[in-house]
This record gives C-alpha cells, structure tokens and sequence, in this order.
C-alpha cells in the first residue's frame, strides 16, 4: 500500500510539473494578463522589423529599377504585408486589453493570440525553408519560435507538445520539400541537425523556467491580494472587501431596508486567559465560520479582535438574531461564560458608508456590556446624540488636549483621624468652547475602547506636576496627587518612562505622586503590570489599588501584586445603613489590608454617619462629597489659605 501511495504522489509530481492542474482565477487572470502584455511587446517587435524589411525591399527593387511594377514588389513582399497586419492587429488589441478600454474576454483573448501565433510560425517556416533552398540558416523560424513559445505563457505540455510538433514538423518538411534552385532536394547536414535540436532543448529549458517564474508570481500575488481583503487569522473578509461588498449590496436592495449587524464575544478576554492565545484564536476562528455560515450570500467581516460584523436585509431580523444568539451560546458552553452581544444598525439608503453604518452598531452592542438580560440593541434616535458625541471625542482629543480644553480638577482626600487634607485625586474635566461641558462619562469609556486613553492621562500627569511646580516656585503649599493610570496606558506607552519624564522636567519629590491603578487593569501573572509596579516602587512612587471589591479577582489582586494603598470602591456605601453586611464586608476588607501592612482610603463618602463608621472601623483615609467634590487646583489653594482645609503634614 505505501509504495502505491509513493507511485501517486510520484505521477501526480509529474503531472503537476508539466501542468495539468487547475488555476483559480486570480492566477488565470494574472497568466492572461501577462500573456497579453508579452504579445503586445512581440507585436511590437514584429511590426518594427517588418516594417524595416519593406523599407529595404523598397530601397533595393524600387530605387534600383529592380522591380518593374507595384504588383510585383506586393508579390515578393506579400508575407510582410500579412505578418505587419497581424502584428498591428496584435498590439492594438492587446494595450486595449491591457489598459481596460475593451471587455476582457477569455475566448476571445485565445482566439487573437492563437491566430497571431498561427501567422508567426506561418512566416517562420515560409521564410525558414525560402532561405534554406537559397544555403542560408533557419534563422527567422528558429526566431519566430522563440517568440511564441517564451513571451507568451504557455503551459509547460503545451509549450513541450508545439515546440515538439512544430520543431519535428519542420524538419520533415525540410527533409522532403525543400529543394534548391535546380529543383534538386535539400537536406540538412548532420551538424546543423544536432545543432537544430540542442537549441529545441535549450528552448525547452527557458520555456519552463518563464513558465514558472511567472506562475510563481501569479500566485504570490494572488496570496497578497487575498491578504489585502481577508483576515489573516480567521480567513473571512476583512473590513475593506467588507465595504465593497456592502457597497454592491447596497445597490442591489435599493429602497429596501437593511441591517448593518456587529457582534461582539462578551468575556473574551477571560477566555484567552483561561486557554492562551491558541485557544482564544481557536475561537475566533470558529466564530468567523459560524458567522460565514449563518449569513451565506451576504458580507460579513472581522472587524478586530473578538469583534465581527455583517450586512443583511432587515426583514426578520430579530428572529434571525434570535437564533443566531442561542446557537452560539450552545455552541460554547464550557467552563468560561460567553455571550455574544449584537448591535443592529437598520437603513434604506444606499448612500451610509458601510464603515460609519457598522461603527453605529458596534456602538449599540457596546451598550450591552455586563447586561446579561440583554444581547441585542438597535441604534436608534438616543443613541445617535450619544454617538454624535463619541464621534466628537475622538475626533477632537487630539485639539483639546493641544489647546487645553482638557482640565485637571482635584478632589480632596481627608484623614480620618483628624480631618486634615492629606491629598488629592487628579481627575479629567473636558471644557470645550463648542459644546460645552462634557462629563468624564462621556469621553473616559470612548478613549479607552478606541486605545486612546493614554493621550487623555499623560495630558492629566503634565498638567498636575506644572501646576504643582508653580506652587512650589510661589512657595505655597503642596499637597500629594494621586494619577489614575490605566492598562493600557502600560500597553500604548512606556507610561513609567512618561512619569519619569515629567517629574524631571518640573522638578516633582516622587512622593508628592501617587499611583493609582483600577483593580480591573490586573489579572493574574501578568508579567507587563508586574514589572512597571516594580519599577515605580524601586523609583520611589506609592502604588494604590483602586476600586478594590469592583472586579472579580481582588483576592488574586492581593496575592500577586504589592500596593501601598488599598482604595475601596464606593459600591460598599451605596445606601450605607440599610443593609448591614456592608458594614461587615468594609470591616473585613480593613483588617485584611491592615494584616498585609496596607493603608486604606474609602471613597464615595457622603455623611455622618459613614465616616464614623468608617473611623471606627480602623479605615485610613476618606474620600467623597461629605469633603469636596472635585474642583480646581486654584479653590484647593484657596480653601488651604482660608482654614477650611488644614493640609496635614502627614504624607500618604
């Protein structure tokens, strides 16, 4: 059985080489194409040096009385005349191919070509046997073989089997019927025979090898062309072929409704940390079939990341999504949750750019995020105001940060034990003269889903350490900072490089900043987060853990990573009295940070009654409306000079 098995792949070795197999189009069409711009060189080519020969035969027979009349020079030159014909015929056919001017039929392309080469080898051996019966070489057929089998692309038992019939063939003819001017017969000698034939093997050779070489590139550039409108990991189409696609499609419903989809893999991220990265791209992969699968006909995309889109008509939509819902999640029950959240984006008008059109539902399904009751929302008249202003934010980040719409705003943070202001957090205010106020709410989770966050925080880290230089250089009192920094600001910049650089730069004590990091932006044995902590402690820098009891992994948090603050979320006083485990959690959380050598800040403190709780509890520091919202730097100072704030000289 195995030698069988060699004897196939042997056969099908051969077969291939000399190629008998199937091409795609694209490579088809790219052999085509190269074919024609050959024939249209050829042609040229062949056009010139006839044209060069009538003019010799008009300047030996005409101007030297050797031709009585017109008719005999035609006579004599007739050959010429058919050859610059086709020729011309040739090259006017193939830069209208080439250029895009005529419709590029595959029939008729063959037709002209196979014609051209007809008439080519026609004058070689007319010309090759005329100058043989006069003593001469085969010059002009061995010429016009060479054309014809290595500028055109010819598959390789093609090209064997025309230079075989044709090389043989007209060696017969010259063997019996070619004689000289006597009428005696002609043969060719034996050592222009052997001669003859190394250069049908030489021709062999080269043939192959353009073969090749342009086969070669064919299919390279088909792959290129492949990767320029598909997804590398998933092999769907990729958002370009995806809005050329739509585009078509749109023209094609005109005046009907259709529905731009995106869907979203909620949970991804635990998953790829669950499985690694090949079982996260597994998925994706799985993902991209499931979606080709469900909307067959239609464009579909990977927009990046576990992020997928699709257009279809709008009729029935809800029920399709329904389904498509359910299959998914029955499709990957395992031990990490998914859902697949889809936004829908509902038009009639054929002139929405598909990207902006797919943006809009990405934008619905965003919304879903942590809503397990909900996995599907339309983009309607609310959530175009709110897109409107997302569309804003990115688009003027960039200004507002150069211009200085940006602001830093301050918000107090108190020590328990004697009320004294012992720091504040720095906090994003965007004041932007065309629309105004806009709340952190509204541009914080816009930059952070489109990677833009880290412009937003360095403009933040500048702003407070020149603000607090120009404190110290007016020799007023300063105050510790706490700067939110977030994942991805490790991720999109050498955020402890940025930090250092600034704090050069206005000559900053590391110990007036404080780093804050959301418990969100860890998990566990991450090597990138763990070694920028490191970093900031050796550098001098406290490290806070915000928002602790946020997330689901503060236990991990604890374990793997070493703060200097642990700042508890205020979800532990929302509503604080009414329910009495609160208490018992936020006393619990205290001794756990105490036991691991940790002071504790609460935030989103708001009465009496929470901060004495709190005090009681052993919690270190406060922070919350009951002490300050957020304000400038200007009012901090002011209240400083005024009394109402009593700047401790404990640093935290």
């Amino acid at each position: 059985m195995e030698e069988r098995k060699d004897g196939k792949g042997l056969f099908r070795k051969l077969a291939d080489s000399l190629g008998f197999y199937k091409n795609n189009a694209y490579v088809a069409d790219h052999l085509r194409e190269a074919d024609m711009r050959s024939t249209m060189y050829m042609a040229g080519v062949v056009a010139v040096l006839e044209l060069f020969m009538l003019i010799r035969y008009v300047f030996r027979w005409v101007l030297t009385g050797k031709c009585a009349t017109a008719a005999d020079f035609f006579h004599y030159t007739k050959s010429y005349w058919i050859l610059l014909a086709a020729a011309l015929f040739m090259l006017t056919y193939a830069w209208l191919y080439i250029s895009g001017r005529i419709k590029k039929k595959k029939q008729l392309s063959w037709l002209f070509t196979g014609a051209f080469f007809a008439v080519s080898i026609y004058f070689g051996i007319l010309t090759g046997m005329t100058d043989f019966s006069k003593g001469k070489m085969v010059t002009a057929f061995l010429t016009m073989m060479l054309f014809v089998t290595v500028i055109l692309v010819w598959r390789p038992f093609t090209s064997l089997l025309l230079m075989a019939g044709f090389g043989g063939g007209f060696l017969f003819l010259i063997d019996h019927f070619c004689i000289d001017k006597e009428g005696n017969p002609v043969q060719m000698g034996e050592g222009d025979r052997l001669n003859y034939v190394t250069f049908f093997i030489s021709l062999s050779v080269l043939v192959l090898s353009v073969y090749y070489q342009r086969y070669r590139e064919a299919v390279k550039s088909d792959i290129l062309a492949k990767s320029a409108v598909t997804d590398e990991l998933t092999g769907i189409p990729n958002m370009h072929q995806f809005c050329e696609k739509a585009k078509e499609f749109q023209e094609h419903n005109e005046g009907k409704e259709h529905a731009f989809l995106s869907f979203n893999i909620e949970n991804f991220r635990t998953y790829n940390d669950r499985y690694g990265y090949e079982g996260g791209n597994k998925l994706l992969i799985e993902m991209g079939r499931f979606i080709e699968e469900r909307f067959p006909g239609d464009p579909v995309a990977r927009q990046g990341d576990d992020k997928f889109a699709a257009l279809c008509p709008a009729e029935g939509i809800e029920e399709r999504i329904r389904k498509i819902h359910d299959d998914f999640l029955a499709a990957n029950k395992g031990e990490v949750y998914l859902d697949l959240k889809i936004g829908i984006y509902k038009s009639d008008k054929t002139e929405d750019e598909p990207r902006q059109a797919v943006d809009k539902a990405r934008y619905a399904a965003s919304l879903l995020k942590n809503h397990d009751d909900r996995y599907q929302m339309e983009y309607d008249t609310k959530l175009a105001d709110a897109y409107s202003t997302r569309q804003y934010v990115l688009n003027n980040i960039d200004k507002a940060v150069k211009e200085g719409y940006i602001q830093v705003f301050y918000q107090p943070v108190m020590e328990a034990s004697n009320v004294e202001l012992c720091g504040c957090e720095a906090l994003a205010r965007w004041i932007d003269p065309e629309v105004g106020f806009l709340s952190p709410g509204q541009f914080i989770p816009v930059l952070e889903e489109c990677r833009q966050i880290h412009k937003l925080d360095r403009c933040i880290y500048e702003n407070v350490c020149r603000q607090m230089r120009k404190s110290m250089d007016a020799g007023k009192p300063v105050f510790p900072v706490s700067l939110n920094f977030s994942r991805l600001d490790f991720e999109l910049m050498d955020a402890v490089k940025e930090l250092e650089g600034l704090v050069e730069k206005y000559d900053i004590p590391r110990h007036y900043l404080h780093v804050e990091i959301t418990e969100s932006a860890l998990s566990e044995n991450d090597a990138l987060l763990h070694d920028a902590i490191d970093v900031l402690h050796d550098k001098g820098y406290a490290v806070w853990l915000d928002d602790f009891g946020s997330g689901y992994s503060s236990m991990n948090v604890l374990k793997d990573y070493r703060f200097d603050m642990l700042k508890i979320d205020m979800v532990f006083l929302k509503n604080f009295g009414q329910n009495p485990n609160s208490e018992r959690i936020i006393k619990s959380i205290l001794d756990l940070a105490a036991s691991l050598n940790m002071r504790t800040l609460t935030e989103g403190v708001e009465n009496n009654e929470a901060v004495d709780f709190l005090r009681s509890a052993g919690c270190g520091c406060l922070q919350g409306y009951f002490y300050g919202k957020p304000m400038k730097y200007e009012e901090i100072q002011e209240k400083i000079e005024k009394g109402e704030y009593k700047l401790s000289g404990r640093l935290i």
